[in-house]
């Protein structure tokens, strides 16, 4: 069959790649973020939990947590057409944080999760990005029967910096979640605008 005049054939679009790191305290949702918002089904390395791994695994507040990342989460979601996000869980363990550094090459930004009753298991997280100038938000995750705190006092008892974005979710929740992605591109954009204004003046 041949094409009329105004017909045209439509080009694949090559997607631009982005890779978001999702990190955070031991049993805060990392891994239930990813598997609420993947198209695919998440590729996850869990392991049980052990009594050898009691005495360094703090589970006070999680005590229903009966598994563990051990390397990574993985996970993707198309945005657009021409934006595919990867999505790479950190393992919450101090034991397993070497991975991180390998996990964070070429990460556009993070999410930093973080669970109001445990607020102090994210202080290694935002450290980490910070020190690496890697742009990240903080999704609080808002657990049933935690206490809800407005943004501006998750801000101030994190000492965050005022440009970081703090939001609420649900990371069960695949709008929810996805809200807190664009976040994530949106900061990162912001940032490297920043960066390519201050290098120009």
């Amino acid at each position: 069959m041949k094409l009329g005049r105004t017909e045209r054939v439509k080009t694949p679009v090559e997607p631009v790649t982005l890779k978001i790191l999702v990190a955070g305290g031991f049993g805060v949702g990392k891994t239930t973020l990813v598997g609420a918002v993947s198209e695919i089904r998440p590729l996850r390395t869990e392991e049980l939990l052990t009594e050898a791994g009691r005495p360094v695994d703090d589970t006070s507040g999680v005590e229903g947590k009966h598994t563990t990342t051990v390397a990574m989460d993985f996970g993707r979601i198309t945005l657009r057409e021409d934006l595919v996000l990867y999505l790479f869980g950190t393992p919450g363990q101090e034991r397993f944080w070497f991975m991180w550094d390998e996990l964070s090459e070429g990460a556009l930004g993070a999410v930093v999760l973080a669970d109001t009753r445990r607020l102090e298991d994210c202080f290694a997280a935002v450290d980490y990005f910070e020190r690496r100038s890697i742009p990240f938000v903080v999704g609080v995750n808002c657990f049933e029967g935690a206490a809800r705190y407005p943004a501006t006092a998750v801000r101030q008892a994190l000492d965050l910096d005022h440009g970081v974005p703090v939001v609420l979710c649900d990371a069960r929740d695949r709008e929810s979640v996805k809200e807190v992605l664009i976040g994530v591109v949106q900061h990162a954009m912001a940032a490297a605008a920043t960066r390519r204004q201050k290098v120009t003046t």
